[in-house]
């Protein structure tokens, strides 16, 4: 046989798009020639495959070798298509039984010993593999990653000399083992934080309906340090969930599969770019408000980040996805993220300090706050202005710790399941007319409020959806004055 097809994936976002890796050998001065939109790894692979076959023991055609890397116009990326490019070559060249292709994609860098090494995004590979009725054989390497998968349609190998052998003897390959959970290590406990009441109740609103929340406050009055105890009282991610975020973080390397089923917390440094916040690249991957798909993303010291990476946020916080366009390619990446911010109310942190003066003008106080612009405030549920502690709150006793507050927010998420089947925070409104009807009094007292504070139609939406899980923590199921009145409170600094 002169022509052989092996099947493989291409990464495109958190898709894994169906691949076949064709080879054909002819007569004529040897050549290797590969074509369909390869890119410098794909194209380095001829001579990782070459130096592979060789110490494997195998001939590597002296022909001339075209490889077509079918659909023509997908941009192929990775070291991956070393496996099934040196798998069609040995059935192209006779070196293996044709049958050894039939049912099975293949996907791992080889090294130059013919070693298989890991490679990136093998959780979507086998999850579409499995869709599509194929076993898929990835490196060793990958084992715990593919054990997401189920296991059950995924084939380890160590080396394309194992492989090989085990193949053509028939002999069944090893399948990942069962996934081993993370050990149960204890999350930031809410006990810690003394007073700051106000601050303790828009954090468990947050977590309870899945709303945006900004912190601001004087330097050291525990704005970070709440922020990083919501994921303590987030309930724990379903099995899809759970599926979808680890496929998002397979895509880029290092993935620890131990801390799969954990909701992402993701807090990086303000001086991230926009490509890093939001995703990019030539191949682009993932940025870190898709990283933070189902979990937190954090940003502290919030009015300090680019202002153009910060205006890039308008679009995920609506329609939690991302989409990255580029000459040759479109790419998706999901990013239902929750956004907590952390601010000061000044450049020097001290505006409006019992004790401390603000050393700040009213010129610069503006400037500071003008770099978080209207539109990204508006998306945006809850302010809270947390004031400075004094010495008797932080002696005080320690208050209500995360295990009594998380069980508060599971049964309101709970409620909201069952009621609508989204959190409160994805309700549209259609079903906010249905689910956050309001009385009379209700209408008057939020069209007061619109009028007085300017809300805006997205701000009036996002007071009824905070009411609304303001009533489901409270177990009520109508809506009245006092919870709007809760929810205006905690929108009061956007006006």
């Amino acid at each position: 046989m002169t022509l052989a097809v092996a099947h493989g994936r291409a990464l495109n976002g958190v898709d894994a798009v169906a691949v076949d890796v064709e080879v054909h050998l002819s007569n004529g001065l040897p050549a290797f020639t590969l074509v369909g939109l390869p890119d410098t790894e794909v194209r380095e692979s001829r001579e990782r495959v070459r130096s592979a076959l060789l110490v494997s023991g195998f001939v590597f055609p002296a022909r001339r070798i075209t490889v077509n890397l079918a659909p023509a116009d997908l941009p192929k990326g990775s070291g991956a298509f070393d496996l099934p490019l040196a798998m069609a070559l040995l059935v192209a060249s006779g070196q293996l039984p044709p049958q050894v292709l039939e049912g099975r994609e293949f996907a791992g860098e080889l090294g130059l010993t013919g070693e298989l090494r890991a490679v990136r995004g093998v959780l979507p590979m086998a999850l579409a593999a499995a869709k599509g009725g194929r076993v898929l054989v990835v490196p060793a390497a990958n084992a715990a990653e593919a054990a997401l998968a189920g296991g059950a349609d995924t084939c380890l190998a160590g080396s394309l000399g194992e492989l090989a052998q085990a193949l053509a003897g028939g002999e069944p390959l090893p399948v990942p083992p069962a996934a081993v959970p993370a050990p149960n290590e204890a999350l930031p406990d809410l006990a810690d934080v003394r007073g700051q009441h106000a601050a303790r109740l828009a954090l468990e609103v947050a977590a309870a309906g899945g709303h945006h929340l900004l912190l601001c406050g004087p330097p050291g009055c525990g704005k970070s340090m709440l922020a990083r105890r919501l994921p303590g009282i987030l309930p724990a991610l379903g099995l899809d969930e759970a599926l979808e975020v680890a496929a998002v973080h397979s895509l880029l390397s290092g993935f620890d599969t131990r801390f799969w089923r954990r909701r992402p917390f993701r807090a990086p440094h303000h001086s991230a770019s926009a490509a890093a916040l939001i995703g990019g690249g030539s191949d682009p991957l993932p940025g870190e408000v898709s990283l933070a798909h189902h979990g937190v993303l954090f940003l502290d010291e919030l009015p300090e980040f680019d202002r153009r990476a910060l205006e890039m946020l308008r679009e995920p916080l609506e329609t939690c996805s991302v989409t990255i366009a580029r000459a040759v390619r479109r790419v998706s990446f999901p990013a239902a993220f929750q956004l907590i911010g952390a601010m000061n109310p000044c450049p020097c942190g001290y505006y409006g300090h019992p004790e401390r003066d603000c050393r700040c003008t009213p010129e610069q106080i503006a400037r500071y706050r003008g770099k978080i612009s209207g539109p990204l405030l508006d998306r945006v549920d809850l302010v809270v202005e947390m004031g400075a502690l004094d010495a008797a709150s932080l002696a005080a006793a320690p208050a209500e710790g995360s295990a009594a507050v998380a069980s508060r927010v599971a049964a309101a998420l709970a409620v909201q399941l069952a009621r609508q089947g989204v959190s409160n925070a994805r309700l549209d409104e259609a079903q906010l007319a249905c689910h956050a009807a309001l009385a009379p009094a209700g209408v008057a007292l939020l069209a007061q409020a619109m009028q007085k504070l300017g809300l805006s139609a997205r701000g009036y939406h996002r007071v009824l959806r905070v009411a609304r899980t303001l009533a489901d923590l409270a177990g009520a199921t109508e809506l009245d004055e006092t919870f709007l009145m809760q929810a205006l409170q905690m929108r009061r600094l956007l006006a």
